[in-house]
């Protein structure tokens, strides 16, 4: 691996990354966002049980890339890690170094991240995947994230699953017709585009395997998948109003984690969580 980021002005240049920036600082306020729904609560506790269990020892150094406004690198940083944020947009850098406790954050692309390398112990892509639709831009970003961290060190990144999108739109009454015939089109495409049925910036929704190629493609060894929410946060998305929303995601949060890594169920959650060695 080169010694130093690529030598790539690419946030400056390029279209998807412009519309990434003008996305999360004009349409969608990402700070609040794991709290606002079952789904984001279960993905909000799931991924910090995960992290807990993958990430070395605090106060290990831990590179966010894509931290958004901060919510993983706060929670990580009040458990003594050593943590710093990269994001593209200026928004989310300016909200993390501006909060309780301010984070260490910078602007930056996940495909040319300004750091040195070997520098961390471990390092997050928990945003970035999904919003690189082309496989060469994201197996760049995991070939960064192998390029500043140790030998032996952790690579932990997100992506959103092919079935997502469709899935929650039948568990919240919101399947329409459009909304059908685009899940059809994903199965083989995997990104939806501009006018999507799927109300949500263009982005790429993996399949499993996809996700471990990448991973491979990079360089990265002992990979293994992991289904955050589990199969059971339709349910509990879909009971948010009624008598039973606690029992119902209390019940999802306890099959979340019985089948964290069963081959068979990781496609049914709304994110998978891939961690290897670098």
């Amino acid at each position: 691996m080169p010694d130093g980021p690529a030598d790539r002005t690419i946030s400056s240049v390029d279209e998807n990354s412009r519309s990434v920036v003008d996305f999360y600082t004009n349409t969608y306020q990402e700070d609040g966002r794991l709290t606002n729904r079952p789904q984001a609560r279960l993905e909000w506790t799931r991924t910090m049980e995960l992290l807990r269990s993958l990430l070395p020892d605090a106060p290990a150094r831990v590179l966010d890339v894509g931290g958004g406004t901060g919510v993983y690198a706060r929670a990580l940083t009040a458990s003594g890690y050593q943590v710093r944020l990269v994001d593209l947009t200026p928004a989310h850098v300016a909200l993390a170094a501006g909060g309780e406790p301010p984070i260490d954050a910078v602007v930056g692309d996940a495909r040319a991240l300004p750091e040195a390398a070997d520098a961390y112990e471990a390092t997050l892509l928990l945003g970035p995947l999904y919003h690189l639709l082309r496989a060469e831009d994201r197996v760049a970003a995991l070939c960064e994230a192998v390029r500043v961290t140790r030998p032996g060190g952790r690579v932990v990144a997100a992506a959103i699953s092919r079935f997502a999108g469709p899935i929650d739109f039948a568990a919240t009454g919101r399947l329409t017709e459009a909304a059908l015939a685009e899940a059809r089109t994903l199965l083989d495409r995997g990104a939806n585009g501009p006018g999507s049925a799927l109300p949500f910036i263009p982005a790429y929704f993996h399949r499993v395997e996809e996700l471990v190629a990448e991973f491979h493609a990079a360089g990265l060894t002992e990979v293994e998948v992991h289904g955050v929410e589990g199969p059971a946060w339709p349910a509990a998305d879909a009971a948010v109003d009624g008598p039973l929303a606690e029992a119902v995601f209390a019940g999802a949060l306890d099959i979340a984690r019985v089948y964290s890594t069963e081959p068979a169920l990781l496609a049914a959650s709304a994110h998978l969580l891939a961690v290897a060695r670098a």
